[in-house]
């Protein structure tokens, strides 16, 4: 997999007006839990287990994604997965995420609209430090997870986003505090 550029940027970055409301896509007010799903590895045969639960922060709330990953019986990942209810506007640039963790590289998959197979995804890493922090994912810096598919995705395509730890054996410990497109 390619190298992805990956801004951290401390402080908040403007958000982009899309339609009626801003570019939030998520956060966290309002029953997420009707929005947002857990899942693990153990679908497809795999032994890694977490959990997905909403707590209260010191920036608002959030959801938090725990677990083991293991790497046993082709497994490895936990993720929480949000069903996008419509799609995102073509000329969107990006996501911008609030995160925090135990300093592990963590991923967003974008599942698209025409996916061949259910576990295809466009997906991009960020890295994470005990301290609250903004990352910026370019949509043009995505990558296909298999052969075969586009080489990009366009965001009307997007109809699912995962919030991952995967591919490797690790302890996972992340905190989302909201989701946005720019």
């Amino acid at each position: 997999m390619k190298w992805m550029r990956t801004a951290v940027v401390l402080s908040a970055v403007p958000w982009a007006v899309w339609g009626q409301s801003s570019g939030m896509v998520e956060d966290f007010e309002n029953q997420p839990q009707t929005r947002w799903a857990f899942v693990a590895d153990g679908v497809m045969g795999g032994v890694s287990q977490g959990r997905a639960q909403l707590v209260d922060t010191d920036r608002g709330p959030a959801v938090r994604l725990t677990g083991t990953v293991s790497t046993e019986n082709n497994g490895g990942f936990v993720q929480v997965r949000y069903r996008l209810p419509d799609p995102w506007p073509d000329d969107a640039q990006g996501l911008q995420l609030l995160v925090r963790g135990n300093g592990e590289t963590y991923y967003v998959f974008l599942r698209p609209r025409h996916a061949q197979r259910r576990w295809h995804s466009f997906r991009h890493a960020f890295p994470t430090t005990t301290d609250w922090a903004e990352v910026v994912l370019p949509f043009e810096d995505f990558a296909p997870s298999h052969a075969g598919m586009a080489n990009a995705i366009a965001p009307s395509d997007v109809v699912s986003i995962g919030i991952v730890a995967y591919g490797r054996d690790h302890d996972a410990d992340l905190t989302v505090g909201h989701v946005s497109l720019y």
